[in-house]
């Protein structure tokens, strides 16, 4: 049985019981129509008690019976007080509660309970943000886990939508899928639901759908998790420098609908806390401290699991990595991110450009694995549709020219885990590498290459 299902059944217990002494009051108190009231109102909650049991369990299971016998008792006594014939409170409240404690010795021995868990990824390169929480749920015998990837829109500049993406087919093949529109969550209404997207309706870029929001899944279970799908440069609670500069990240819908936010490290979590405490008041800091668990990040746990030689690769990027006595060249893994796009505009094109070059006339002892931020190519028709057309150019010469890698697969850890040092704009990415122990360098936009 699953486990909202046994709160209801035990909700339900504790007003039967609570009933049989106003029952017992009532036939003290000679009022019949009163008592007879109530008792209708047990037989009532007996038989929704029941019918939950029996739909869950299946007929003809042993508590059924026992409620069976319970409804008995009641239309027993209620027919004797209908009927004017003598009935004991006391004798009446002791059999009626007697009965109650077996039928709930029998749910908590003989009903085990289920944890239903859902997660609910958009994008397929952000799975890894759920990944090693769904491996603990799906390898618990006692939860049924399900991954429930969501559609999401791009939006126009104006803030309207455009059209619809849905990556349920892009996911690792050991990762069983349930189609969306097949899993009603208002009705299932499961134990837990992970999230990885905090925005609901105020990113600029994309939107999953409205009935996926933050605000609206929270009422359709007990338990709503967000766990960022990105990883942040690690700041010292006291930087208030520092932490002015990613406190949006702190004040998402997803952060204040959820019922639990796991966040990179406990230092990370203070620094929620204390975003999130100056926001709304001194007085709710125990709330955010029991809200906020620095846990770590599972977009961690995935890096550390994979080893590159057991990275599989296609023949063609292999052509790329491979010298030509079979030794591997160095690899870099070169991200442009929305960021940089967002505040360098044409300069981070012309920044691209200069670094190809570079690595073009190096390409003998370094291989480069070019891979954009997955929301750029939206994010540059949403926020600046002036630049589509020099970057899809961009895109389409590097790729037509074939001596580097493009990677926009949904596997952004297997392009980790494959290079063997990093470079391009701060990204969360940068905190997995080092994570790994893997170089790292940052581009400037300042300095051309080829100047």
């Amino acid at each position: 049985m699953r486990k909202y299902l046994k709160k209801m059944l035990d909700n339900l217990f504790q007003a039967l019981d609570q009933t049989h002494e106003e029952i017992r009051k009532e036939i003290e108190n000679r009022n019949i129509s009163g008592a007879l009231d109530l008792l209708e109102q047990s037989q009532q909650g007996a038989i929704q008690a029941g019918t939950v049991i029996e739909n869950e369990e299946g007929e003809g299971f042993s508590t059924v019976a026992l409620v069976e016998q319970y409804c008995e008792m009641v239309y027993q006594i209620y027919d004797d007080l209908r009927q004017n014939r003598q009935v004991s409170p006391n004798k009446a409240c002791k059999n009626l509660r007697k009965q109650l404690i077996r039928i709930q010795n029998s749910a908590n021995a003989d009903i085990p309970v289920r944890t239903e868990a859902v997660f609910l990824p958009y994008k397929a390169s952000m799975w890894d943000s759920l990944e090693s929480v769904w491996k603990a749920a799906d390898a618990d015998p006692d939860c049924d886990a399900y991954v429930i990837p969501i559609p999401y829109y791009d939006k126009n500049p104006d803030g309207s939508v455009r059209e619809m993406h849905y990556e349920g087919d892009e996911y690792p093949d050991y990762v069983p899928v349930m189609d969306y529109r097949a899993y009603d969550l208002e009705k299932r209404h499961p134990d837990m639901v992970f999230i990885h997207n905090p925005y609901d309706n105020n990113n600029y870029v994309t939107s999953v759908l409205p009935c996926f929001y933050a605000e609206k899944l929270k009422q359709c279970t007990d338990l709503l998790v967000y766990i960022p799908y990105f990883i942040l440069g690690e700041i010292s609670p006291d930087n208030d420098a520092a932490i002015e500069g990613m406190k949006h990240f702190c004040t998402t819908p997803g952060v204040f609908h959820a019922n639990k936010v796991i966040v990179q490290s406990e230092d990370m979590r203070q620094v929620y806390i204390k975003v999130l405490t100056e926001i709304t008041g001194e007085r709710t800091r125990t709330y955010w401290e029991e809200k906020i668990l620095g846990l770590g990040s599972p977009k961690v746990d995935k890096v550390m699991s994979i080893s590159q030689d057991e990275v599989k690769i296609s023949e063609k990027w292999r052509r790329i990595i491979e010298k030509p006595d079979g030794s591997r060249k160095k690899i870099v893994f070169y991200n442009t991110g929305v960021s940089a796009l967002l505040q360098h505009e044409e300069k981070l094109l012309i920044k691209i450009r200069d670094v190809f070059q570079v690595f073009k006339e190096n390409q003998d002892a370094v291989a480069l694995l070019w891979r954009p931020h997955p929301l750029i190519k939206a994010t540059i028709e949403s926020m600046r549709p002036k630049l589509w057309q020099e970057y899809e150019k961009i895109v389409e010469e590097y790729r037509a020219e074939g001596w580097g890698i493009y990677d926009d697969t949904p596997d952004m850890d297997r392009a980790v885990a494959l290079a063997d040092a990093y470079y391009g704009d701060w990204s969360s990415i940068v905190q997995l590498f080092q994570k790994v122990g893997k170089s790292v360098m940052v581009q400037d936009m300042d300095i051309m290459w080829n100047e």
